[in-house]
């Protein structure tokens, strides 16, 4: 057969021919350094599309015994699968040699896998310990800002500086030289705030904040091995773009519009003076959130600097008639406790079920070939449930942080408990009995949606809905498993709407036919939401394709035909644009 090694490595092909022998003995070292066993649908792909090569080349060498000998050797990267080593769509790195002397039994293969695979495995772990130990290091930090730098012991600049220095302190200890790219995109974004006028600032913040963010998307996961043993910094960096533009468009708000233009809440959160550039950076690279969030709005994170936070929210409510005479004070200790428990048992399920079924689980030969389609539907579900506790334990333990400091006070519910949850990111109990798509969403990454809202879905004049599930996709990353699940996502939003318009009003008119309807819609939507967020997770592009196929696309086929046949209702429609004052005063007169 003609040389074709050159589409296994990337090099220079030697003269002469190379028996297939040959080829099948280096796609044997490749499948035994990928992991072989179970996964031979994905290794016996075209080995073009496992490894694409570096340093790598076939020789010709001298002849033994009147038979040719050919030797290749190379180093490059290849998509592995094996266990928890595999992420989704990622390169690692590989180094094959084969020999062969003219004969099948003369072969020899050689491969070295182990220590890649170690070594991201040992990456990986660091970087997770990292995370926790900066997480919990901030928490008994938040504890002492709170008591001994307290709003009347000091001043609002010292308490700035000491929530910079330690924010910068902990970006530095967990990024290394990568954290440079955090400082430049503030650097960058400040000198936009204090030179471009504010008629455009949250244009100029908006775009230069969200090319970086995706410039460093792109050289992370492309240019640097997809990936694969390069600082993930674009955590900090995801939620830094977050305050940049939402503080861009409350200048914007209170300095470059009119107050009746306005909605309330826009009115509520406009800045109408320009920050410091202490205060800039204290927002920005506060040690509460600068590694895991979440994002918040700037003036009640300036109240909060500056002591007014609670103390603004407790103004709301009626004491007296609560039998108070004075305002109370209260405390997060408690809230900060249950948050604590939470994030335990969050761990708990990750350390088991989490590690019990891998996301790996759904490209197995059992799952893809074997399995009736009932039980691919079940053990996707469950897959997905264990995918979670991650981020529950990520997400309220950010939050913990942040209480423990003071700050997330969001006032007093009907029945007088003091709440903390101004900065909650997720409701874990309305995710887990979500009826909806929509209240699903509503209540997973609950700060990221409401940045969403606020900065693209309330104020783009065209395909809201769209444009939303775009710039929410490119704001995550550039893997191609985020394009899926937002492309699914709009079409079962839409259709999820569709059909609670035409369907819902038939189900109130008893309990029975309620209840029996919440059963039904809770079934749905949580299988829905499996179907639709698997590439989330996955990341890559055919290992999404092969779990779609699987469950022959029956939920994009479903969502098409709903959209296409039933009735799309104008009244049922949710109103996008807020109400503006000037709106308010034209409906009056009308």
């Amino acid at each position: 057969m003609p040389c074709s090694l050159d589409l296994i490595f990337m090099g220079h092909c030697g003269e002469g021919e190379v028996d297939s022998d040959f080829r099948i003995s280096t796609l044997a070292a490749l499948r035994k350094a990928l992991g072989g066993g179970g996964r031979r649908h994905w290794t016996q792909r075209p080995v073009r599309r496992l490894l694409h090569g570096r340093k790598a080349g076939i020789r010709k060498l001298p002849s033994s015994e009147g038979r040719p000998s050919w030797e290749t050797s190379g180093s490059g990267a290849y998509r592995t699968r094996k266990g928890d080593d595999w992420v989704g769509g990622a390169w690692k790195e590989v180094t094959i040699s084969s020999k062969w002397k003219g004969h099948s039994d003369r072969k020899s293969t050689e491969y070295s896998g182990e220590k890649d695979r170690e070594e991201q495995h040992s990456y990986s772990l660091s970087s997770q310990v990292n995370f926790v130990a900066c997480q919990l290091f901030a928490l008994f930090a938040a504890f002492w800002f709170r008591i001994y730098l307290s709003p009347g012991k000091t001043s609002p600049d010292v308490r700035h500086a000491f929530v910079t220095v330690f924010g910068i302190y902990f970006v530095i200890f967990c990024f290394g030289w990568y954290s440079v790219h955090l400082f430049v995109l503030v650097l960058m974004c400040y000198g936009i705030m204090v030179t471009a006028n504010v008629s455009s600032i949250h244009r100029y913040s908006f775009f230069v904040a969200m090319a970086y963010l995706t410039l460093c998307h792109v050289s992370r996961i492309y240019i640097f091995h997809y990936g694969i043993l390069t600082t993930d910094f674009s955590g900090p960096l995801m939620i830094v773009t977050q305050k940049i533009t939402t503080l861009a468009f409350q200048v914007h708000d209170g300095l470059g519009r009119r107050a009746e233009d306005l909605s309330a809440e826009q009115h509520r959160l406009a800045v109408k003076v320009k920050p410091s550039f202490l205060e800039y950076l204290s927002y920005l690279l506060n040690f509460m959130s600068v590694i895991a969030g979440p994002c918040n709005n700037f003036k009640d994170y300036i109240a909060f600097i500056e002591g007014r936070h609670i103390h603004t929210k407790l103004l709301e409510v009626n004491w007296k008639q609560r039998g108070f005479h004075s305002l109370p004070e209260p405390s997060p200790t408690r809230a900060v406790i249950r948050k604590l428990c939470m994030t335990l048992v969050s761990l708990l399920l990750f350390l088991t079920l989490t590690k019990s079924f891998p996301i790996t689980c759904l490209t197995d030969d059992w799952f893809v070939h074997k399995a009736n389609f009932l039980t691919r539907l079940c053990y996707l579900y469950i897959v997905m449930q264990a995918s979670k506790p991650k981020y529950y334990f990520a997400w309220t333990l950010a939050d913990a942080v942040n209480n423990a400091a003071g700050f997330g006070f969001s006032g007093v519910d009907k029945d007088g408990t003091f709440c903390w949850d101004l900065l909650s990111n997720l409701n874990i109990w309305k995710i887990e009995t979500a009826t909806s798509f929509k209240m699903y969403l509503e209540n997973w990454n609950i700060q990221t949606a409401t940045w969403l809202k606020r900065v693209c879905y309330e104020r783009v004049p065209w395909y809201p809905t769209v444009l939303t599930f775009f710039l929410s996709a490119l704001w995550h990353g550039v893997y191609p498993g985020y394009y899926f699940t937002f492309l699914t996502g709009i079409l079962v939003t839409v259709a999820a709407r569709t059909v609670r318009n035409n369907f819902r009003h038939y189900f109130r008119s008893s309990k029975a036919l309620q209840v029996a309807y919440d059963v039904v819609t809770w079934a749905v939507t949580q299988l829905a939401v499996s179907y639709t967020v698997a590439p989330f997770v996955m990341l890559a592009v055919e290992p999404t394709i092969s779990l779609y196929k699987s469950m022959y696309f029956y939920l994009h086929i479903i969502s098409l035909l709903i959209i296409l046949f039933l009735p799309i209702k104008p009244h049922a429609h949710i109103q996008r644009q807020p109400q503006t004052l000037n709106s308010i005063n034209k409906k009056k007169k009308d």
